[in-house]
């Protein structure tokens, strides 16, 4: 008896599963009629989606819905004979029918049973539309030659159940194992068939289903292994036994692999969360008057499935909104000269190792005037402040809590409950959230995701004594400043630290001084200073930390609900070593430093402009050639940076060479190439190399020490005076040669720039 029921409890999860797969293919299908976009197979679609959850229903004993399945049943057959004529009554009514079932599947799910409620007057709907159309089926068409085959009493439309003789039972499937008829069957040779649409393999014969909570679990898992990886590397490294060594690099790879196919599990397309719109945007168009049209773009763009869980009400909210603050009424379009039918458009795209999400309408766009007025009303800023904002600050009023521009309360908006959620939401996932908006023009909301938040590729950094990771989307470049740009490069501004990075003041917090932990240090104290510049709410500034160590990918662990509320930190995770290190959460990191304060950003903007004196600004690398030779090249000409151990270096021919990314890459030492200099970095090690690349080739440049990469108006001082010299130029105060890069390469190759040589490697 235990086994019967715990049978039964399976049956009926696959039944929820597979009834709500085929209730939201029911509604894209009817949504496809509507429109006009059905195909000569839609209405058997639909159908057979009915017919397949009354047949499973009646064999799990679930009479209720088996019945209300059956009323629905007798309807669509009529519309797949086309003896009725697709109107919006028949598809609003339809759709409501299919809620209906899915409201008792509901109960089914959470209370054990099929629910209590009436559905009778929805089912007379259903009814009345029948009436006078017809009344049972005749005749059953086979589909395969077009003929008839007499009618029988096969259950499929008439309203008295079949019963079948004990001795024989033969069960005919169309679309699942439960979608069967009940055949009289007195011998093989006299069974009528039932013909059936072929059609192609469902997703469901090339997948399987696995349990939410089984992939989670194997995804903890697999960051488990990931953090054991980084721990036996870590202890590798500092061994010289070969054996030791290979080990840890094969399980380095297979960790790698396990954790990317791991991942794709868990990936799945947007097209999930919206696959759900096209009802909303109907419902809530035909409830406000308006006509919409929805568009989706990128629909298969994947990121995780615990991200997709957090976005579905962000996204449904922001839909809602779109529909009623933005689109007008179809006449208020068409007197501004707008067709009727408003437009909104879903836009996903990967950029930067984050998922984009755009929403744009071409509706009425944002008032800024009315938003100021609200603000004004609603005391969240006097008079005076308000006409001192800017459109993006005032767009950013529409987040906060209780805020709403609704002249009244409806069903659908107008509360000030929502866009405020929204954003709080996103910005939990790592994400941020930015509107654009323009009167009579629409306005888009741009969304940007992380792709995952379980495995992440992170720089840790050091400071008062504690590790940090952080996450390597905020993450735009390092800077270290020595001697005395480390002492004067960094200057105050309006109570704020900055330093001038290639002609823009970049705004400065002392991770220290924000921790609250080892001992803060002022501007232009430290000898060293290693800047991490990084990226919040669109802006960038530059977090000083007291050691940059290495990157690597980190396993996210959530913090204790003690530590939640402390808006710096993100999450943790365990390092190598087996000690923990906070995660940084830079957003909370910025407002906590009030490093995203537009007032700020202005100022330190107009400060920028008035120091600029020339418009001809190039940037530059700066480096030393060798002892005592200042040089530069324009860093539009460099590929990378890179560093080379001695031990790399091998010969081919007469040229040195190093196995660099699958290819031979020639070495140049520039000292050798210029006149007037000595070549004194012979026994360098590492040797510091600039990677030229053109025309698919690559060379590297071999300097004696790359010391800074700065922007600058050039004007040349001194004409050339020596062979791969173009001229003098003064740079940050100091004399300095620019490379004649092409001459320098032509001298050691003179073949390198013809378009005809091969690569050494393909």
């Amino acid at each position: 008896m235990a086994a019967y029921d715990e049978l039964q409890k399976q049956l009926i999860k696959d039944l929820l599963i597979e009834s709500s797969e085929g209730l939201d293919r029911f509604d894209r299908e009817m949504l496809a009629l509507e429109k006009g976009q059905g195909t000569p197979d839609t209405a058997n679609i639909i159908f057979r989606v009915i017919h397949t959850i009354k047949g499973t229903a009646g064999c799990l004993g679930l009479s209720k819905i088996e019945s209300v399945a059956h009323v629905g049943e007798n309807l669509l057959s009529l519309l797949r004979d086309g003896k009725l004529t697709v109107t919006q009554p028949l598809i609003g009514t339809l759709l409501a029918y299919a809620d209906a079932l899915r409201q008792m599947l509901r109960c089914l799910e959470t209370q054990g049973n099929e629910g209590d409620a009436d559905h009778s007057t929805l089912l007379a709907q259903l009814q009345a539309l029948a009436e006078g159309k017809a009344t049972a089926a005749t005749a059953v068409k086979d589909v395969k030659t077009g003929s008839e085959t007499p009618a029988q009493n096969w259950g499929l439309f008439d309203d008295e159940p079949v019963v079948a003789p004990a001795t024989t039972v033969q069960a005919v499937h169309e679309t699942s194992p439960a979608d069967s008829v009940l055949t009289n069957t007195p011998s093989a040779t006299s069974v009528p068939t039932v013909a059936v649409h072929a059609t192609a393999p469902s997703a469901a014969d090339s997948a399987i289903r696995v349990n939410v909570e089984q992939l989670d679990k194997l995804m903890n898992l697999v960051g488990e292994l990931v953090l054991a990886r980084n721990q036996i590397i870590q202890h590798s490294s500092a061994t010289q036994e070969a054996g030791l060594i290979g080990a840890s690099q094969r399980l380095n790879i297979i960790t790698t692999e396990l954790q990317e196919s791991v991942m794709k599990t868990r990936m799945q397309p947007i097209g999930n969360v919206w696959a759900k719109f096209p009802r909303i945007v109907r419902d809530v168009a035909f409830e406000l008057g308006k006509k919409v049209k929805l568009v989706m773009e990128g629909d298969k763009t994947e990121l995780d499935r615990t991200i997709i869980e957090a976005i579905k009400d962000p996204l449904t909210h922001i839909v809602r909104n779109a529909i009623d603050h933005g689109i007008e009424l179809p006449s208020v379009r068409v007197k501004e000269g707008k067709p009727e039918e408003g437009l909104i458009v879903l836009r996903a795209f990967h950029e930067g190792g984050q998922v984009n999400i755009e929403i744009m309408d071409d509706g009425r766009g944002i008032n800024v005037s009315k938003v100021r007025q609200k603000a004004v009303e609603k005391g969240i800023v006097n008079s005076e402040q308000a006409g001192r904002l800017s459109d993006r600050e005032v767009f950013n009023l529409i987040f906060l809590p209780g805020f709403s521009t609704a002249d009244k309360v409806t069903n659908v908006s107008g509360r000030g409950v929502g866009m405020d959620v929204v954003k709080t939401n996103i910005e939990k996932i790592g994400g941020s959230v930015d509107i654009l908006s323009e009167v009579g023009n629409g306005s888009t909301i741009k969304i940007k995701i992380p792709l995952t938040l379980a495995i992440i590729p992170a720089l840790i950094v050091s400071s008062g004594g504690e590790r940090f990771a952080i996450p390597q989307v905020s993450l735009l470049e390092l800077v270290r400043l020595e001697g005395e740009t480390a002492k004067r490069g960094i200057e105050m501004l309006y109570g704020t630290a900055v330093y001038r990075l290639r002609g823009q003041l970049l705004p400065l917090c002392y991770l220290n001084k924000q921790l609250e932990i080892g001992e803060g240090r002022d501007a232009g104290s430290a000898s060293v200073v290693n800047i991490v510049v990084v990226q919040a709410d669109g802006r960038q500034f530059g977090m000083i930390v007291d050691e940059i160590n290495d990157t690597e990918e980190i396993v996210v662990k959530p913090l204790g609900k003690q530590l939640r509320g402390i808006t710096c930190f993100a999450g943790a995770t365990i390092m190598g070593d087996g000690r923990v290190a906070l995660i940084l959460d830079i957003l909370g990191l910025a407002q906590r430093a009030n490093m995203v304060n537009e007032v700020r950003d202005r100022a330190l903007l107009d400060k920028t402009a008035s120091d600029t004196r020339s418009t001809n600004r190039q940037t530059l690398l700066v480096f030393d050639a060798s002892k005592g030779s200042r040089m530069a090249i324009p860093l539009s000409m460099v590929a990378r940076l890179e560093e080379f151990p001695r031990s790399a270096v091998e010969r081919s021919g007469l040229q040195e060479v190093v196995q660099y990314r699958g290819k031979i890459l020639p070495l140049i030492r520039v000292a050798d190439h210029v006149s007037g200099i000595q070549n004194t970095i012979q026994s360098q090690d590492p040797m510091q190399v600039v990677v030229y690349s053109e025309q698919n080739r690559s060379v590297g440049l071999v300097v004696g020490r790359i010391n800074d990469i700065v922007e600058e108006a050039i004007t040349v001082k001194r004409d050339a005076t020596a062979g791969g010299i173009l001229g003098s130029v003064v740079i940050q105060d100091k004399v300095t040669d620019l490379l004649d890069v092409s001459a320098v390469i032509r001298a050691a190759d003179p073949s390198f720039f013809n378009q005809e040589v091969e690569q050494t490697v393909n």
